[in-house]
């Protein structure tokens, strides 16, 4: 088969990804192999093949918004058939006993493996994953929209529950890019009000177009209070403006893997009861309950550009450059 794969990590300019021809992955017990239709690119991709994260595994092969088909089965399989649509997300697989996994919070795992940085992922025509780890795809998305949803919108779910949102509120939503502008449509299907800070026109207009009700920069407050924000920028500075945009007993979640150093800020701005949390990773759950949340929600716009397996390193550049409107997709 043919995948993209990092032998060390370097800068996304020096084009790091090389194409390979290995054997197709043979799936273990449990396991089931997919055939790749669509792989998303996101801004983890690029922690990993710039070593923003350390790397336990090289080499490997990076991507971890899979959607494709069943083709092969380990033994002792029993959930799924050969010709199952799937998707292929983040979390690989949880050890199931450690302290986290026992109070249902699998995605704080000790042992947790991760798609597309400790083993490989979906830059390639083919991808193993555990059984019990593959997410059923509603028949209402088709594969290249499915693709980014199953990163930037199950993560963008997330940091919205993290935030605590409740139908109606005011939200900001600090960054706009693959994840944010996915999370925008969920908080639209809850009734809220969305305003946006971001850097770059292209995103601007986006938002705008999908509707929020006040978009200005990154480093903008919006008129009025709202009462909750979600920074998806991975800009550390960005935390104390999300923290003065809220209202008392508001909440504040960080949607990133990796960002840039917080910032020394003034205690007022946390005082009050306003709430600061971190989102780490998902958790199946996750996955499966936004995939199905997205299915329900009518015309859900995925706005995505779509690069070649052979073009990831430009796809991977162009993120980082901001240039891509909404989220990046590979197809093999």
């Amino acid at each position: 088969m043919r995948a993209q794969q990092l032998a060390a990590a370097a800068p996304i300019a020096t084009r790091p990804l090389a194409a390979v021809d290995r054997p197709d992955p043979m799936p273990d017990d449990r396991e089931v192999r997919v055939r790749v239709h669509a792989c998303g690119c996101c801004r983890t991709d690029l922690h990993v093949v710039e070593g923003d994260l350390d790397l336990p595994r090289l080499p490997v092969v990076p991507g971890h918004q899979v959607v494709g088909v069943v083709d092969a089965l380990g033994p002792g399989c029993t959930r799924l058939l050969v010709g199952d649509r799937v998707g292929v997300a983040w979390l690989h697989r949880t050890c199931g006993v450690c302290e986290f996994c026992r109070r249902g919070e699998e995605n704080l795992c000790v042992a947790a493996e991760f798609t597309g940085w400790t083993v490989d992922g979906g830059y390639a025509d083919a991808v193993v994953v555990p059984e019990d780890f593959a997410v059923r795809l509603p028949d209402g998305l088709d594969d290249l929209a499915a693709a980014p949803l199953l990163c930037a919108g199950v993560i963008g779910y997330r940091a919205l529950r993290r935030a605590e949102v409740q139908p109606g509120e005011r939200v900001a939503l600090l960054g706009f890019g693959a994840s944010a502008h996915l999370a925008l449509q969920v908080l639209q299907a809850w009734g809220c009000d969305v305003v946006v800070m971001t850097r770059g026109e292209r995103h601007r207009a986006l938002a705008r177009e999908l509707g929020a009700s006040w978009v200005g920069a990154a480093d903008e407050l919006p008129p009025g209070v709202c009462d909750r924000a979600v920074v998806f920028a991975p800009a550390g500075n960005l935390v104390p403006i999300a923290l003065a945009a809220v209202r008392a007993g508001g909440t504040v979640s960080l949607a990133g893997i990796h960002m840039s150093d917080v910032p020394s800020m003034p205690y007022d701005l946390l005082w009050h009861e306003r709430s600061l949390r971190s989102v780490a990773n998902m958790t199946r759950a996750d996955a499966q309950e936004f995939m199905d949340l997205a299915a329900s929600i009518p015309d859900i716009r995925v706005e995505y550009e779509v690069f070649p397996l052979a073009a990831a390193n430009d796809a991977l550049a162009a993120i980082k450059a901001d240039a891509v409107r909404g989220a990046a997709v590979l197809t093999p």
